[in-house]
């Protein structure tokens, strides 16, 4: 959660819970990038579909900023969801380095509206990608001082 107004943040825990199935309480630190936002990071575990069912559950609030992030496994892709105000939400799939993958469909389509003058491939390209949400949650992603700080002390 890079940005909650306080009034939300017990709504964004119980929300939380009701997909994961069991009681949540995050830490809350304040987000220098928003004065009067709290932000929070929670490690989750769960079922293939468990990140798109979190992220339609913090949707609804149109002042929050956040992603929710699901790693490959064995019978499905990774998945990527970012939010913001301004920008509504944006879902890619992920491969196992965390690169997203475009469906072919899609990269026809804007190359189509590309050739057509509908818009320029380049923005195109930069929106199947997101960018437009890296951009704009960019300075939310580092929680400042007073933020914990996990370390990977070893990769196997």
């Amino acid at each position: 959660m890079h940005s909650a107004p306080r009034a939300l943040c017990p709504h964004v825990e119980w929300a939380i819970a009701g997909v994961l199935g069991t009681r949540v309480s995050l830490d809350w630190i304040r987000q220098p990038a928003a004065p009067g936002t709290w932000r929070s990071e929670f490690s989750w575990k769960g079922e293939a579909g468990t990140a798109s069912k979190l992220a339609s559950a913090l949707r609804g609030w149109q002042l929050l900023r956040f992603e929710v992030t699901a790693e490959p496994c064995a019978g499905a892709e990774g998945e990527r969801y970012s939010c913001t105000p301004d920008l509504g939400i944006f879902h890619a799939v992920t491969g196992i380095h965390g690169d997203i993958l475009i469906p072919e469909d899609r990269l026809r389509a804007a190359l189509t509206r590309s050739q057509r003058g509908e818009t320029d491939l380049e923005a195109e390209l930069a929106r199947l990608l997101g960018k437009p949400w890296d951009d704009e949650l960019e300075p939310f992603r580092y929680a400042g001082e007073g933020a914990p700080v996990r370390w990977l002390h070893q990769v196997v």
